[in-house]
């Protein structure tokens, strides 16, 4: 009979262990097929999330497309004379009218390559390649993944990250 509790306190351990640690994930999702629908959950940044969904999901390659609301994003943006990049931050509320990027791995690392359109209230719209976002309302992704890894490596003429085929 101790034996019984014991497996049954050590079940119910493990249960309560599991739902903790699902419920510190920054997302949410359902799989149908090759393609997972993810919400992201509010207050939390919208590219680190993506980036933790596909490691988590063992996502090698795969393409990306999402909406949803927030309120402070940093934008990157390439100057393919220097090589360099100009960051800036824009903090106020804004609507991700379209997210699209895909999902690849560099030095086997998972990598993710994020693009976005902002609307601003003023209903104008800022666009780049998306470094991070934090969500002020909704964050709804879809990731499609493909087959077969897909590799990436540094092309020293561009100074950009490119596909390895």
């Amino acid at each position: 009979m101790k034996k019984i509790i014991f497996l049954f306190a050590l079940l119910i351990s493990t249960l309560t262990m599991s739902a903790q640690q699902n419920s510190e994930k920054p997302y949410t999702y359902k799989q149908y097929g090759n393609t997972y629908m993810v919400s992201i959950k509010n207050h939390t940044d919208l590219a680190e999330s993506i980036m933790t969904f596909c490691k988590d999901m063992n996502i090698t390659a795969g393409s990306i497309t999402g909406i949803g609301a927030i309120n402070e994003a940093t934008l990157r943006c390439y100057d393919p004379k220097s090589k360099k990049y100009d960051d800036k931050t824009f903090k106020e509320q804004m609507e991700v009218a379209n997210l699209t990027g895909n999902v690849s791995e560099m030095n086997g690392e998972t990598y993710i390559h994020l693009h976005c359109v902002l609307g601003k209230t003023d209903y104008t719209a800022l666009a780049g390649h998306l470094l991070s976002a934090r969500l002020n309302g909704a964050g709804e992704i879809v990731i499609t993944t493909f087959d077969s890894p897909m590799e990436r490596y540094h092309d020293e003429e561009t100074g950009l990250n490119m596909y390895k085929f």
